[in-house]
């Protein structure tokens, strides 16, 4: 059992409140900098859109599969999937390569570069400010017991083994922030935001997106799905529950 530790206020309103309140308007700030960084011709491709709502759609119509009839249910499987006309069907010669369309497409690397630097910068600047005003503070505590292995990932920058595991240093403070405000930016700038750094370091890898990857994922799961129509059996399940609550 580790060590227990007296907070000071003082470390909460001078450290744990305003290391919360940059982050969170730092994250706004590279949003509204990526939108104006980003070029028209990436606002405007009909033929993305066009994708991503049919992916969506498909995604709807397996969500809601069992609610409609099992002939409405294959109608509209077969208008998505069939190897002829189908949404959902891309040839194999037809699809896209990411990476030879961002060479043939200079837009479409300076627009990477740019969601690179507007994440890379910030998170620099950010850090070594961090780094040089609030290192070593012990900054909260987390509500319930937590084993050793988390010691590494709550307490960066303080070498004391007799310190409870559910102590925060401040330097665990700000990357807990880094990734964990995506919620809370989607609630003020909405789902499409763009300040989600997991996304992005997995996309700085790659050189962009291939819409014809998730139109086959979203086939095959569509192919695969075992149709069972729910309301013929509503009555007695509904039933069923019933005879539970009231006996």
């Amino acid at each position: 059992m580790g060590e227990d530790l007296v907070l000071d206020t003082a470390i909460r309103d001078w450290v744990l409140i305003p290391l919360s309140v940059v982050m969170v308007l730092i994250g706004i700030l590279r949003y509204f900098v990526s939108k104006l960084m980003r070029s028209s011709s990436q606002l405007s491709d009909p033929k993305i859109i066009k994708e991503g709502q049919v992916v969506i759609r498909a995604r709807n119509l397996r969500a809601g599969a069992n609610f409609i009839p099992a002939k409405s249910f294959r109608a509209r499987k077969f208008y998505y999937s069939n190897e002829e006309n189908g949404l959902l069907y891309v040839p194999k010669g037809q699809a896209q390569n990411p990476q030879a369309q961002m060479f043939s497409d200079p837009n479409m690397a300076m627009d990477m570069m740019k969601k690179n630097l507007s994440m890379i910068i910030p998170q620099t600047l950010t850090f070594a400010w961090v780094n040089f005003f609030f290192s070593g503070f012990v900054a909260a505590k987390i509500p319930f017991p937590l084993t050793q292995r988390f010691r590494s990932m709550l307490q960066n920058g303080i070498d004391l083994s007799t310190v409870d595991v559910s102590y925060v240093s401040s330097r665990s403070w700000y990357f807990l922030n880094l990734f964990g405000l995506r919620g809370l930016f989607s609630l003020i700038l909405g789902e499409e935001n763009a300040t989600d750094d997991t996304q992005r370091m997995m996309q700085m890898s790659g050189f962009g997106f291939d819409p014809s990857k998730s139109l086959g994922a979203e086939k095959d799961a569509l192919d695969i799905i075992q149709h069972e129509w729910t309301l013929p059996k509503f009555e007695q399940r509904a039933g069923a529950v019933l005879r539970k609550l009231v006996y």
